[in-house]
């Protein structure tokens, strides 16, 4: 291997990025709207859940219970049906997304057995708006039921009230706000960094079967190892420099939490790029068409990333063939790392499992890759 031609191929490589108009927005644009994009597009939080609320007894009681959906960030009362039949029309057209209903026993119900019931009804158009949501108003039930019981307690001259015998304690570690943006954001970081390699890499020697350069290419002393090495150097820095871009753009403008290592993240993103410079690589080499090169590359990196690599989606809820699948996108195991470092602070001891799964995917594609070129014009 001759550094002097290695050179030459990556400046070559470089200009020709400067001289694309294309390559110039994947490397620069893309990774700005797909974080834009996705950053705000993508979010799991139900927050003002348009909520009407048939009150059928308009006692103290149930406007006290009404108060505390009221102060609730998670519900926004829209609407005060006076009948069955507005509910069903509110829900049907959609005005509201839940509705509360208190029947007109409420408060004798709580006076004669210490407890009454209240009737959530929502649209599970959405089942995982509805799950959340109907979990949000039983949390909201749950503490106007133990303010009441204190206040029938303290009314009957008990310091407490009715002890349990089993309570739970929750602590929330890692994402102790439980937003959604915070584990969502370090995917869209991989999502970013998987499509602008491959995009990138594809376009490389495809690029010169279209423009009619191979020949000339072909009848040069660089090796295929050189061709590759020079080729993909460019867009190894490219891709360094969009990581920090979308490291930055996810601590400072949507104020996701970063503790971990800036070296461990350095590594490990390296680690990935190489392993998506290569997937584009070999797909450059493969398809000799800069457009067919292009939408391979989005295939293979897009469509498994956003649906197979935990980006979105629990891995362990989804069947066992589909969890088998999910081995092998590399994604995975990059997407594990981040949310690790981001917001767990952990370094490569703690992540040695989906560190070592990178280079056994870095060693493996690299080896093919590099005898993927061919000098000789078929």
């Amino acid at each position: 291997m001759r550094p002097l031609r290695l050179k030459a191929i990556a400046v070559k490589e470089a200009l020709q990025i400067l001289r694309d108009p294309i390559s110039l927005v994947i490397a620069l644009l893309m990774p700005f709207m797909q974080m834009i994009l996705l950053g705000y597009g993508i979010n799991l939080d139900v927050r003002n859940l348009p909520t009407c609320v048939f009150d059928r007894e308009a006692s103290q009681d149930s406007q006290a219970l009404l108060k505390h959906f009221q102060a609730s960030p998670y519900f926004r009362i829209v609407e005060t049906p006076s009948t069955y039949r507005d509910v069903i029309r509110a829900l049907d057209g959609g005005a509201c997304r839940l509705a509360i209903v208190i029947p007109p026993d409420f408060s004798q119900r709580i006076a004669d057995s210490g407890g009454s019931a209240v009737q959530a009804l929502t649209d599970a158009s959405d089942d995982n708006t509805a799950n959340i949501a109907i979990g949000y108003a039983q949390a909201v039930v749950g503490a106007y039921a133990a303010e009441a019981t204190a206040g029938a307690a303290a009314r009957a001259g008990l310091s407490t009230g009715p002890l349990q015998p089993v309570a739970v304690q929750s602590r929330v570690w890692f994402n102790e706000d439980l937003e959604s943006r915070n584990f969502i954001i370090p995917g869209v970081v991989a999502l970013v960094m998987a499509l602008v390699g491959a995009q990138l890499a594809s376009l490389t020697v495809s690029r010169e079967w279209e423009r009619g350069t191979m020949e000339l290419l072909v009848s040069t002393p660089v090796t295929p190892m050189e061709l590759m090495l020079g080729k993909l150097a460019p867009y190894f820095l490219v891709g360094l420099l969009d990581a920090a871009f979308c490291l930055c753009f996810a601590v400072f403008w949507f104020k996701v939490p970063f503790r971990g290592d800036l070296l461990v993240l350095f590594l490990t993103t390296s680690l990935f790029l190489v392993v998506v410079l290569g997937i584009g690589y070999l797909i450059s080499v493969a398809i000799r068409s800069q457009l067919g090169a292009s939408q391979i590359g989005l295939l293979v990196t897009m469509l498994p990333t956003v649906l197979l690599s935990g980006m979105a989606f629990p891995i362990d809820q989804m069947p066992k063939a589909v969890q088998l699948v999910c081995t092998f996108v590399p994604a995975r195991y990059y997407i594990a790392i981040l949310k690790a470092v981001f917001l767990k602070g952990s370094g490569l001891l703690e992540l040695w499992r989906p560190v070592a799964a990178l280079l056994a995917y870095a060693a493996v594609i690299g080896f093919f890759a590099a005898r993927a070129f061919k000098k000789r014009l078929e």
